[in-house]
């Protein structure tokens, strides 16, 4: 059997104490409709008041305001007179890169009137509901597509501020010329850049550079058609659903504490079966396995979606959600401890209050980690609890987590278990931390955002700390609490209550102070 690279011993902890499954009934509500085409939605970090929604035919960027409703009349962006649609071509992908807020850089991927890729940076004007279209720098591109199929598309930023990219097999059937296995192509690969760091935008840890006869640009290989993937916005997992040919679907995982260099088995392997096809050896355990796959019998094309880490419906904390292009299906799982746990088809649960579910095309998630399913017919809907909601009970991420030495986006605190005072089985955790230097874990009752050190204070008012503990090699850290036994008594955690967590920790490479603090958690716990 192929393998699946191991998770740290810390964030498999983390993922061990994971919430269990909810009893919320879920539906979902339609949002948008009366597009063109749409294929995908997002929003920049920070940005809790709009959608932005991808039109694939039109290459047009289009702006939900969440509030009213409503889409503003006015494209954000308008790239139709250079790229090329229909079929599986057009606007494909867009990302808002970590400092939008700041630098208002932004990158599409799109087939341009060639056929061939281009992934460019585009600015936001001096208005923010409309991008100066004039402001294209192409990043990588063009590249050439051997065929209208299979252009992938899909970019997002990672945990560690690269921007990643999903390029297919090139197309046809049967990846004709093995481009997926060739690491001399750019076909069937995800790719890495790191685009601050001027061109050629090559990080300087891609796993390939002393591989003269590999692209540095990539990450990982052997993919069909990645459509889509995502990263958890806690743990930094990465789950790539990558589209089968003519007999399986699947969706694979990469874990935030990958080096990249992955071998995910195309064309030798679809799924968890052998093709017959050369380029690779069927079951080698230099493959990695995906974590799960599907038969044709319930659909013909997988549409990756998000870890649901939202606020409105904590009792999904952890739970991917995926669908099905053809069929209409979605499902969802938690990945725990390297399985696939509490498994679940959500189709009908997931039937809208307006219109239909059919082609789905994408899944989106906004800034609050709300998740939304996109549907080719021209809606976008999102899912939401029904009925037995119960209390609010989780976590919802706030301040700023400053860049330090090992990361452009910071270090990122996050937590895991039920957030039930009576279950007592509540984890802190923090990644993106520099590897080997102590830290220390501490819990307020207030907020607040204050300059200290190389970042900012998060928590306010009487604050409690944990003992200090050193940071993986890794750059992850995680502490189980003891909610009957808190540092002090007058910080008892108890039913109701809401505390606020943060991470101190050395960071003596960035200069500065030479420490640095992950943004901040909000906690509210239930009985």
């Amino acid at each position: 059997m192929r393998t699946t690279l191991p998770l740290t011993a810390s964030l498999l902890l983390a993922l061990a104490l994971a919430p269990p499954a909810a009893a919320q009934t879920l539906g979902t509500v339609r949002v948008a409709s009366g597009l063109s085409s749409p294929l995908y939605a997002c929003a920049p970090a920070g940005d809790f008041d709009r959608l932005f929604i991808v039109e694939q035919s039109t290459a047009r960027i289009k702006i939900l305001n969440l509030s009213s409703g409503s889409i503003n009349g006015t494209p954000f962006l308008d790239i139709g007179s250079i790229a090329s649609g229909g079929g599986e071509r057009g606007l494909l992908g867009l990302a808002f890169h970590p400092s939008y807020s700041s630098n208002g850089y932004f990158y599409v991927n799109y087939t341009d009137n060639g056929g061939d890729t281009v992934i460019s940076r585009y600015s936001v004007s001096s208005n923010a509901n409309i991008a100066d279209s004039g402001s294209a720098l192409i990043i990588f591109g063009p590249q050439n597509q051997p065929y209208s199929n299979h252009n992938g598309g899909g970019i997002e930023f990672g945990p560690d501020g690269m921007l990643y990219c999903g390029m297919g097999d090139g197309g046809s059937g049967n990846d004709p010329g093995n481009r997926a296995q060739n690491l001399g192509r750019y076909m069937g690969k995800m790719l890495r850049f790191d685009v601050d760091a001027g061109p050629p935008y090559i990080p300087s840890d891609n796993p390939f550079l002393s591989d003269s006869s590999a692209h540095d640009e990539i990450w990982a290989y052997g993919l069909r058609n990645p459509w889509r993937f995502s990263f958890d916005r806690d743990t930094g997992d990465m789950y790539i659903a990558d589209v089968g040919q003519n007999a399986y679907e699947e969706i694979s995982f990469q874990p935030a504490s990958s080096t990249g260099g992955e071998n995910y088995g195309w064309r030798c392997m679809e799924g968890d079966n052998c093709t017959g096809l050369s380029g690779c050896t069927c079951g080698s355990g230099t493959l990695t396995d995906p974590i799960k796959t599907y038969g044709h019998s319930l659909g013909c094309s997988v549409t990756g979606g998000y870890v649901y880490r939202g606020g409105d419906i904590p009792g999904l904390g952890g739970t991917y959600f995926y669908g099905d292009y053809c069929s209409g299906r979605i499902w969802s799982f938690r990945y725990v401890g390297g399985a696939v746990t509490e498994f679940t088809t959500r189709t009908s649960e997931l039937s809208p209050d307006v219109g239909s579910i059919g082609l789905i095309t994408s899944f989106g998630e906004d800034a609050a980690g709300e998740v939304y399913i996109v549907d080719g017919g021209g809606e976008v809907f999102k899912i939401v609890c029904t009925s037995d909601c119960g209390p609010t009970c989780g976590t919802t991420n706030y301040c700023t987590a400053a860049p330090n030495s090992v990361s452009a986006t910071g270090a990122i605190v996050g937590m895991n278990g039920s957030f039930s005072v009576a279950a007592n089985d509540q984890l802190v955790y923090a990644y993106a931390c520099p590897p080997n230097q102590f830290g220390i874990f501490y819990y307020g009752p207030n907020q607040t955002q204050v300059a200290f050190g190389n970042g900012y204070r998060c928590v306010a008012g009487s604050m409690y700390r944990f003992a200090p503990q050193q940071v993986s090699i890794w750059g992850d850290v995680s502490r189980v609490l003891d909610l009957a036994a808190p540092p002090q008594a007058s910080g008892t955690i108890t039913a109701g209550s809401t505390w606020n967590f943060q991470f101190w920790y050395r960071d003596p490479t960035a200069g500065g102070a030479n420490y640095n603090l992950t943004d901040g958690t909000s906690a509210l716990f239930c009985p």
